[in-house]
């Protein structure tokens, strides 16, 4: 799973890329032409507790690879006019990430002039609208030529879906907040359409606007259509301070400023959510792990994602939830209980779950 982090000039979107990741980049320019990877561990307080009574020899998290896309940017003042290169790489993206500036400062330069959260959360999206535009007129034309002289249905049906797409753009509704069936994502991957992107709105505010989330949430809400559209409210400089300091003192860091959760454990529960993302389990004294799925994946998915052969060789899934198996303290006297159970291929995997595959 890729999170792109996009946003205007000036927005914060490196500093909580640097936050998120403790990556140590020259912020000194922001059009960076190259954009800074990595790969971040997803937090995860109950595989913390069973390494506790494990003691495995490793400890695996799951994780995410978060990409500070560089913008590559021209304009003045805070404006930006994004390249084709810049575009290319965001459509690799499985989920946005876009940091919108909410903060005035005498060193950095605003757009005409001031902060406005919902000007800048449309000037990236309407770059979004008219790149994945561009693509369905040159694919619709194509299409178009190609029906006149074969006439071929498939075609024709394609046709008729890319249309309304556009129609949707040209209405400037992003393709996240249509209706898309399983054919319709199979063409969104094949063109690489960026509207269709599942987008988390990070809100880059001051300490005081930090204070009242839920206005300065609601505010945006009204102006941004819904469909696969999350927003949250954080300050890339204080995260930033947050990642340098001990836990301890972290713990009190955030306390003072009323944060529940670090920056990165909300973009984790965020991105999940958006990208229908779940975890799993496999524990013991060699390895603790947490494994991540697609909602309504099987058992049988879920053991191939611990290893491909287990598609083919799966016989039976030993399963118990976590919250079972931490009431109960040990799989034997979960078998006790009778919640330690066998199940088949078929078995819908549940956020949580302790897996153990069985396979020929």
């Amino acid at each position: 799973m890729q999170i792109g982090i996009v946003g205007l000039p000036y927005s914060g979107k490196t500093t909580l890329f640097q936050a998120i990741t403790n990556a140590h980049l020259e912020l000194a320019s922001p059009a960076r032409r190259e954009a800074s990877e990595a790969i971040v561990k997803i937090p995860d307080e109950r595989l913390d507790r069973l390494v506790e009574m494990f003691h495995p020899k490793s400890t695996v998290n799951a994780t995410i690879d978060v990409v500070d896309t560089a913008g590559d940017t021209r304009g003045e003042g805070g404006g930006a006019q994004f390249s084709d290169a810049f575009l290319s790489r965001v459509k690799t993206n499985d989920a946005l990430l876009h940091v919108v500036r909410g903060f005035e400062g005498p060193d950095l330069p605003l757009r005409d002039g001031n902060a406005d959260l919902l000007r800048d959360i449309r000037a990236l999206e309407t770059e979004f609208l008219l790149s994945d535009l561009a693509i369905l007129e040159i694919r619709i034309e194509r299409l178009q030529r190609a029906i006149q002289k074969t006439n071929e249905e498939g075609a024709k049906r394609e046709l008729v879906t890319l249309t309304c797409w556009r129609d949707s753009l040209e209405a400037e509704t992003p393709l996240r907040d249509l209706e898309l069936t399983r054919e319709d994502m199979a063409l969104v991957r094949n063109y690489q359409l960026i509207s269709a992107k599942p987008v988390l709105l990070a809100l880059n505010v001051d300490e005081h606007d930090l204070c009242r989330p839920s206005e300065v949430i609601d505010a945006v809400a009204k102006g941004v259509k819904g469909g696969n559209t999350r927003i949250d409210v954080f300050s890339a400089k204080i995260e930033m301070e947050l990642s340098q300091l001990p836990a301890v003192e972290a713990s009190a860091f955030m306390a003072d400023y009323g944060i529940k959760e670090s920056a990165l454990m909300r973009l984790m529960n965020d991105a999940y959510a958006l990208l229908g993302l779940q975890s799993f389990f496999t524990v013991g004294e060699d390895e603790c792990r947490a494994w991540t799925i697609k909602k309504g994946m099987t058992a049988q998915e879920a053991g191939a994602v611990i290893h491909s052969d287990f598609y083919t060789r799966f016989i039976r899934a030993e399963v118990v939830g976590y919250d079972d198996f931490m009431s109960a303290g040990s799989f034997a006297r979960c078998r006790e209980l009778g919640v330690w159970r066998l199940e088949g291929k078929e078995y819908t995997v549940k956020d949580g779950d302790i897996l153990n595959i069985r396979h020929s």
